[in-house]
């Protein structure tokens, strides 16, 4: 079609979709090679949002969700991306579980029945099986963390509230490899993100990982998964902690292919369930100790709870913020999102002893990874970010003869082999094959050329396994980024009975990467909204027409307890501010008790006055 009164003219082609940001190859080269076409641009669609209408949700338990709800600092962050318009929409999660209750009335709107299936009884309805005290809830849990809809007067919301949401049945029989294998490679063109918080026994005393169908199913799922970009597995670290259990012993949590997930409390302590190890890339909140309100979500007979908790509860607040990124940027690989996630992991007030600074200057801890994920940082790194090269693979072998433990063994390997084809580092693999008398006595370190030291596994107490470590390989996600260039050293020790003794019979150093130079690329600049005139004391008085002033700095949503609103009634002014509501309500659209849109904790809201009540 014409523009009028514009030399411009529209253009419509099939071969794209909606939401594709990359151009269309074919049209692209006949318009450039077109003498008469001056100029052109393919059209994509623009993400604009009604102003006015309010971030924070209405839902009665939204008062309760301390972990997104700005009640703890720093807190995941998930209003600022909701303030940008991503919601989830148009991403679809599975939640690899006990089953899920698909006509719960706060799943219901967002229940995808192609995302979901049971393997236990071989039927497509994941419906939980009740009765024997109702020990099959974890599933729906799980799912109303990442996809409880939003807005409608029932429970909380999900961090994902616009997602499609599924449910596989898959832990409620006999596990094998092939149920494992089978939801793992459930409707890989359909789904997008898997939620897992299963694996081996949290014993302390178990080295177990996928067998050969599950680990096919993992590596096929990121080569051909959501066309060819990858499918995201995102996966609980562990809850063996007060075994002293270490999830490098668990072959799903330090895969390549998961992005495994640590726990961090409300106040900043650790866990006493969460296990530690390298393999870990991020952190969320599970519980808190200062109340005894946990993680509010959907449970079993249609009711809410505000008491899940565990590691299992931070994994499916990671896939409700990878559902957002994944909105935010739809073309991002499975490599892609690991990169962000380690950019918008942030160590804020996490508490551990082990923190330290790898060779590119990020603090990264066993416990917590790369800290508290930022839902609006990793929205924000995901519009922006360029892709990356593709992932190369270099393995050294750097033992040739057996060698004897004793009470400490340290190997070193020159890498210069692999300096031409990896640049930067992403994951490195040690695979292992050595006898020990007593394996959890072991301790194993990795050191990188550029000082970072990652301890692949700790002391075990409970391991008296005398079978060593038969070809296993540990992860560590420590380096990334880092140049792999010059040389290794692999530590064994003995932190046991002086007696013990082993062999180290082979270990194979892999390393994965790029060959392009991730340092040199500029850090994404932090979230500080632009201010346009500060008073004397430095607070923001003109934050723009579109954000909002808040307290003396730019923000982009008002938070609970305030509405946003003209800064004056002249209609040349086009500031915004967001001011308080009353006391009784908890959201608002105006400053009177009868302007309430949700209450506090403890009061119900009158649908007819829009006024707070105790009931």
């Amino acid at each position: 079609q014409v523009m009028e009164g514009e030399p411009y003219h529209h253009f419509r082609h099939r071969g794209t979709r909606q939401r594709a940001l990359s151009r269309h190859w074919g049209w692209h080269m006949r318009l450039t090679r077109d003498p008469q076409v001056l100029w052109f641009e393919q059209q994509t669609v623009k993400r604009r949002s009604k102003r006015g209408t309010s971030v924070v949700p209405t839902d009665p338990w939204f008062p309760k969700q301390w972990y997104m709800n700005n009640d703890v600092h720093p807190d995941l962050n998930i209003l600022t991306a909701w303030s940008r318009g991503y919601t989830g929409l148009g991403v679809v999660l599975s939640v690899l579980d006990d089953g899920l209750e698909k006509d719960h009335p706060d799943l219901a709107a967002n229940y995808d029945p192609l995302a979901s299936y049971d393997f236990n009884s071989n039927d497509p309805d994941p419906q939980p099986r009740y009765g024997d005290g109702d020990k099959n809830w974890h599933g729906t849990l799980c799912a109303g963390q990442v996809a409880a809809v939003a807005n409608n007067k029932i429970c909380g919301a999900g961090v994902a509230y616009n997602a499609k949401i599924g449910g596989v049945r898959m832990l409620d029989g006999s596990i094998t490899d092939i149920v494992e294998a089978q939801a793992l490679s459930l409707q890989p063109q359909h789904i997008h993100i898997y939620s897992a918080s299963w694996g081996p026994e949290d014993d302390g005393r178990t080295v177990d990982g996928p067998g050969v169908l599950a680990a096919a199913a993992f590596r096929r799922g990121v080569m051909q998964g959501r066309g060819g970009l990858g499918s995201i597995f995102i996966w609980a670290s562990g809850n063996g902690g007060a075994n002293y259990d270490n999830c490098n012993c668990d072959g799903y949590t330090n895969s390549i292919y998961t992005v495994s997930v640590g726990s961090v409390l409300g106040g900043g302590q650790r866990p006493h369930y969460s296990e530690s190890c390298p393999a870990i890339l991020t952190t969320t909140y599970s519980s808190r100790t200062t109340s005894k309100v946990q993680i509010v979500t959907t449970d079993l007979h249609h009711r809410c709870t505000d008491k899940h908790t565990g590691t299992s509860a931070s994994a499916p607040l990671a896939a409700g913020m990878v559902a957002l990124a994944l909105e935010a940027n739809p073309s991002l690989t499975w490599r892609d999102l690991q990169h962000l996630i380690i950019r918008a992991s942030k160590p804020a007030h996490l508490q551990a002893e082990d923190w330290a600074e790898n060779g590119v200057g990020r603090r990264v801890s066993h416990y917590y990874g790369y800290g508290l994920l930022d839902a609006g940082l990793l929205v924000q790194v995901a519009t922006t970010w360029a892709g990356t090269r593709p992932q190369e693979k270099c393995s050294v072998q750097a033992v040739q003869v057996p060698r004897d433990i004793g009470s400490s063994l340290t190997i070193s390997t020159d890498v210069s082999s692999c300096s031409q084809s990896i640049r930067s580092l992403e994951h490195v693999q040690v695979q292992l094959s050595l006898s020990y008398s007593r394996r959890g006595d072991l301790v194993v370190a990795l050191s990188s050329p550029m000082g970072t030291t990652s301890t692949l596994v700790t002391v075990r107490p409970y391991d008296t396994s005398q079978e060593g470590y038969k070809d296993w390989t540990f992860m560590s996600t420590h380096f990334w980024d880092e140049n792999p260039k010059g040389v290794w050293t692999l530590r064994l020790e003995n932190r046991g009975d002086a007696r013990n003794t082993g062999q180290l019979s082979s270990f194979i150093l892999h390393l994965h990467g790029t060959d392009e130079d991730m340092p040199a690329r500029r850090s994404a600049a932090t979230a500080t909204a632009e201010c346009l005139s500060r008073d004397e004391q430095g607070a923001c008085e003109d934050c723009g027409s579109s954000l909002y002033t808040h307290r003396g700095s730019c923000v982009s949503y008002c938070p609970p307890r305030y509405y946003g609103r003209a800064r004056s009634a002249t209609p040349r002014d086009t500031g915004r501010v967001c001011a308080s509501c009353h006391p009784s309500c908890y959201t608002c659209q105006g400053a009177s008790a009868q302007n309430c849109t949700s209450c506090p904790s403890g009061r119900t809201l009158q649908d007819v006055s829009h006024t707070c009540h105790h009931p």
